[in-house]
């Protein structure tokens, strides 16, 4: 039990360090809210280390601290939207067992896209700013292959490792 909660505060630690590496890069991609979403990466390796519950408190874990550290309660807001719905496509994708790793997260970065754009039209009470989907859409895939190819890396790295 103390190792699971020993693996546990790393994984938070990393996933705030990776938000925060995040918010230092300026890369600007001409479109509000795209980011690289690096930690993703725990939150990928958690839910194919760990389950899609421990990767479902970890993604919360992170965007409510991150939130409060680095954002504000909207920023919280649209993250949740965001991370609940992209895990809950990642744990149902990888329970049919039929997708790679990256296949898992392109559609994980895709979801959290449309996830937040949701709320983006629910909070504006406008679809308006559905513009904005085709180009989530091919970020979410683009960050969301990246993400897929560095966590297949690190999980081939720690197969033998059991985090719980």
């Amino acid at each position: 039990m103390k190792n699971r909660a020993a693996y546990f505060g790393v994984f938070t630690a990393l996933a705030l360090i990776f938000s925060y590496v995040e918010m230092l890069i300026p890369i600007q991609f001409g479109v509000p809210g795209i980011k690289l979403g690096l930690a993703n990466l725990l939150i990928v390796i958690m839910l194919y280390k760990c389950g899609p519950k421990e990767a479902l408190l970890l993604s919360v874990v992170r965007i409510v601290l991150s939130g409060f550290i680095f954002g504000n309660m909207f920023s919280i807001i649209y993250s949740l939207a965001g991370g609940i719905l992209s895990l809950a496509v990642m744990a149902f994708l990888k329970g049919r067992g039929s997708f790679s790793v990256m296949g898992v997260s392109i559609a994980g970065g895709v979801c959290h896209n449309i996830g937040q754009l949701a709320v983006a039209m629910a909070v504006v009470e406008t679809y308006r700013v559905g513009y904005y989907l085709p180009v989530l859409l091919i970020a979410g895939m683009l960050t969301g292959m990246l993400i897929g190819i560095v966590s297949n890396e690190v999980l081939k790295r720690i197969r033998n490792i059991n985090l719980y």
